[in-house]
């Protein structure tokens, strides 16, 4: 009995060493972690909207009306987690930086950074969070986003057989759930700017 009362009395004081060391460690990198995150979203900002200076959020957008107008919309598995305005040095507005969360990616959650100019015009996409499949859904960085630059249409569609139109994405080959995710996503940023904000010029 002593033996075991020694013994347990060890093990309880290793398992409060290491949570002790955990929660030390935690704190430590918690900051440099919070940093990170936000130099992270930062050059995803300045990736979508090259020429802007700066950038101010808009903390009240995502009102009870406006989510009903996403899911309406059919955008019921997207989310438009933040809204800034991208602003020139003299504080021009010069279009909106969207972050978008869709839950119908193959692997989880996708997020990622949406640039819309004032008159309708996407900059582009910059990723912040995939788990996709490596080889497949992963090759999004190189395959998806370079299709969504420059365009100027109120939405996308994704096509198996080569692209043809200004509003058309080649699917990632063996990764349509993935192609999917990315361009409802987008869909969802445009269908908020247009149809929410009002904005742009695109017929």
């Amino acid at each position: 009995m002593k033996e075991m009362i020694k013994n347990a009395g060890i093990l309880f004081a290793i398992t409060l060493i290491a949570g002790l060391v955990l929660g030390l460690t935690h704190q430590v990198t918690k900051d440099t972690i919070l940093q990170r995150l936000d130099a992270d979203k930062k050059a995803a900002f300045f990736e979508v909207f090259a020429d802007a200076a700066n950038f101010t959020e808009n903390t009240d957008f995502m009102t009870e009306d406006n989510r009903k107008a996403l899911d309406m919309a059919g955008y019921d598995k997207e989310s438009i987690n933040e809204q800034w305005v991208a602003v020139d040095a003299d504080g021009n507005p010069l279009g909106y930086v969207f972050k978008v969360t869709t839950k119908e990616g193959y692997g989880g959650d996708i997020s990622f950074a949406v640039g819309i100019r004032n008159d309708g015009t996407v900059n582009g996409i910059s990723i912040l969070e995939i788990n996709e499949t490596a080889g497949l859904g992963m090759n999004a960085e190189k395959v998806l986003k370079p299709q969504f630059a420059n365009k100027s249409v109120k939405s996308f569609a994704y096509t198996k057989t080569g692209a043809v139109a200004e509003n058309e994405v080649d699917a990632i080959s063996g990764a349509t759930i993935t192609t999917n995710a990315f361009v409802k996503g987008v869909n969802c940023a445009l269908t908020y700017f247009y149809d929410v904000i009002g904005g742009g010029s695109v017929e």
